[in-house]
């Protein structure tokens, strides 16, 4: 990678030697005039407001390779889940199985690559996309490549969720809906109300539901020794079901001053409750070997209790302060706030009914945090823009998990103990926005970002973790002369993941039926963040109103790379596997993804009202200390693709669609003992759309109408013994009806 700096610098200086010779730039669009009448007739009044360009239109004109999707592509399905939509743009995937969602990645590379943002802030502690309703939520931009004013915390890309802002908003919005799985309901309302008074205007937007799931996981544990004899054979049936209750809250207020200044600001609170009541049956298994050689079983029937309460707050401000010419100061300032408590109690029976054990487990996590920043902006010329800025974020944890069993003995050396984190996160960057000529659009920037967290408490004691990243950043877009709708784009940056608060300081996490494949989770506080230098490049050709056709690459090398090391330790209640997180050295992933997205009838004349979307993406990755073939990075697979159509019908107000969403088997060869396995994923929607007239519809949709289960392996080999835990997780269809009404 280090070879390509030099051409990329020759890159920039080839671009600023083709500014030089281009021509100067045109003036400035003359105003339109208005002619009066020679007479006393009236002149119709002409009213122009502005407002955010199209989706289409901020793609096509950002330097940095951003891609925008509004209300249209999020309403379009009628999903009851963030997540739901994700799953369908370009290069992104969901971890765990269709239904139920998981981690959001981007380029298939696992959690923590990829960054989320609200409102371009990074949300609270324990905040999870999938929870988050689509009606919360005005646009996502999914970034590829890092810039200056957002953290480079983005090896993956960036995924940006605008929270409702009231564009071009007038009317009141309400939506009932009603999904229905397995014949269990989970109702859902949700309200929007703009407004205005004088300088003030607002957006009032909120969100109740009340959701039904069971799930149910059959896994066969089995361990086999060097010789063949099993040692181990068990097979587990777990069903739960769930009731979860939860509010979302986020209005949005904006205040315009005489001087034309603007001050905004929008909390947003997400409370959730979930009782749960669960039921595993433990079974030996039968014919395979003497029960004699068997170990015997821990339990026979394990039922358990659970309670959830967690809240969220996070509040986003900034007030934009005019300056002379066309300069201006962003500052922006936040807080958030957040706890959760989880409660189960846990009873397991021998097969004559006899109670072995009790568990009571208790975990209380409080969060709270408060952030500043500002951007001073200012132009140089025209189609020049300078900025330069800071962020500041500070925050608190403190944890408590207590595990019990039923003599009242701790479980884990740490059980009832406090423990407090704090970290602070400091940063500073600039960036140079410049239209170096008709054909040539340039970027650049560097962010320094700095991260020390400390915690107290527990058996480790003090300790504490400090990094910092650099990372310089190159974007350009060059529009090929006499193709007003093709342009290329290039990247080269710096990025980085950082090791989470979790595994730097966390309580250990018990696994029940602790094993190589089930292991207990720790912690490591000497981890480094992974640094990855990447190169991106594209090209883009436009398609009428909304579509495009594209083709990108990318690659990125990383170094310090973190993963999981599984070992057999001596802890207080005797020998247990543990997984830690480590450093263990340099892995490279690369790809390509390529999207169409079209109107047919733009392109064929009298063609029939269809608009088509499809996107494929193939990844290649390696881990240099990991022994092959399937030594790739955590959880990506080799390909990914999507295939949408929707189709709007002449005679009548119905608009019928579906889309196809895939991801083939994947195997991963996660460490030298590890290997994981997960079963392809096509999870096929659809819905139609009647519309009564323009306040009043009606959306039925169906979501993974294949209901494929999905399988996951895990095989640990090492100490001369094999442990494959065999999953199946069923999933089910979805159905929702969706009422919409403006008032």
């Amino acid at each position: 990678m280090s070879k390509l700096l030099p051409l990329a610098w020759l890159a920039v200086l080839g671009a600023a030697d083709a500014c030089a010779q281009a021509d100067s730039a045109a003036a400035d669009a003359p105003r339109p005039a208005v002619k009066a009448a020679a007479d006393d007739k009236q002149v119709q009044q002409v009213t122009i407001s502005g407002g955010r360009a199209s989706d289409m239109d901020e793609r096509r004109n950002s330097v940095a390779g951003k891609q925008v999707y509004g209300r249209e592509e999020l309403d379009r399905n009628g999903d009851s889940n963030l997540g739901d939509v994700l799953k369908r743009l370009p290069g992104v995937t969901l971890g765990g199985r269709p239904g139920r969602g998981g981690d959001v990645r981007m380029r298939g590379m696992g959690s923590g690559y990829t960054q989320i943002l609200v409102n371009g802030e990074r949300p609270p502690a324990g905040f999870s996309m999938e929870s988050l309703a689509p009606d919360q939520v005005e646009r996502v931009e999914i970034m590829r490549g890092p810039v200056a004013e957002h953290s480079t915390r983005a090896i993956a890309g960036t995924i940006n969720i605008i929270l409702r802002d009231g564009y071009q908003q007038r009317d009141n919005q309400l939506k009932l809906t009603d999904s229905i799985e397995q014949g269990r309901h989970s109702p859902n309302l949700s309200l929007t109300v703009p407004g205005k008074t004088g300088s003030l205007t607002w957006l009032l937007t909120g969100s109740l539901f009340d959701n039904h799931q069971h799930d149910q996981t059959a896994t066969v544990d089995r361990d086999t020794r060097a010789d063949g004899v099993v040692v181990k054979d068990e097979n587990v049936l777990d069903e739960t079901r769930r009731e979860t209750r939860g509010l979302f809250l986020t209005p949005r207020l904006s205040y315009k001053f005489d001087s034309g200044d603007t001050l905004n600001f929008q909390p947003f609170l997400m409370a959730n409750r979930s009782d749960s009541n669960g039921r595993s049956d433990l079974a030996q298994g039968a014919g395979l070997v003497p029960p004699s050689l068997l170990q015997p079983p821990e339990y026979n029937l394990a039922l358990t209790d659970g309670h959830t309460e967690s809240t969220f707050l996070r509040g986003f401000g900034n007030w934009v302060h005019k300056l002379q010419g066309a300069s201006k100061l962003d500052v922006k300032f936040g807080f958030g706030a957040g706890h959760s408590d989880n409660d189960a109690l846990r009873y397991q029976y021998d097969n004559a009914g006899n109670l072995l054990d009790r568990f009571t487990d208790t975990a209380t996590v409080r969060d709270r945090s408060a952030n500043t920043g500002g951007k001073y902006s200012t132009p140089i010329g025209k189609q020049h823009s300078l900025a330069a800025g800071w962020d500041v974020e500070l925050g608190h944890r403190q944890e408590t998990k207590v595990s019990l069993d039923k003599n009242g003995a701790a479980q884990f050396a740490d059980s009832g103990d406090n423990l407090t984190a704090d970290t602070r996160r400091l940063a500073v960057f600039a960036q140079d926005e410049w239209d170096i000529s008709a054909q040539w659009s340039g970027y650049a920037g560097v962010r320094w970002e700095g991260i020390r967290t400390t915690s107290s408490g527990g058996s480790a004691g003090e300790i504490s973790n400090t990094s910092s990243v650099l990372s310089p950043l190159l974007h350009a877009v060059y529009r090929i002369p006499g193709h007003d709708k093709d342009q290329i784009r290039a990247s080269l940056t710096k990025s980085y993941k950082a090791a989470n608060i979790q595994d730097l300081i966390a309580l250990p996490a018990l696994s029940r039926l602790n094993s190589a494949t089930q292991p207990d989770r720790t912690g490591n506080p000497n981890l480094k963040p992974e640094l990855a230098t990447g190169l991106d490049l594209a090209y883009e050709h436009y398609l009428g109103r909304a579509g495009i056709l594209s083709a990108s690459g990318f690659i990125r090398n990383i170094e310090d790379l973190i993963r999981r090391d599984i070992s057999l330790e001596n802890t207080l209640t005797g020998p247990r596997w543990v997984s830690t997180p480590r450093n263990i050295g340099h892995a490279q992933t690369k790809g390509i993804e390529l999207e169409a997205k079209f109107q047919l009838q733009e392109l064929v004349a009298d063609g029939p009202a269809i608009d088509f979307r499809s996107n494929y993406s193939h990844f290649w990755s390696s881990v240099d200390d990991i022994p092959g073939p399937n030594n790739r990075l955590d959880a990506q697979p080799k390909q990914t693709a999507n295939v949408g159509l929707d189709y709007r019908m002449k005679d009548a107000p119905l608009t019928l669609g579906g889309s196809l969403n895939w991801t083939p088997e994947t195997l991963i060869q996660s460490s030298v003992s590890q290997l994981v396995y997960t079963s392809r994923k096509r999870s096929f929607d659809a819905y139609g759309l009647w519309k009564f007239n323009a306040r009043n519809q009606l959306r039925v949709s169906a979501n993974n109408l294949m209901a494929e289960d999905a399988i996951g392996a895990n095989t640990v080999s090492t100490n001369g013994l094999t442990q494959l835990a065999n999953t199946t997780n069923q999933t089910y269809v979805v159905w929702s009806v969706k009422y919409e009404m403006k008032f």
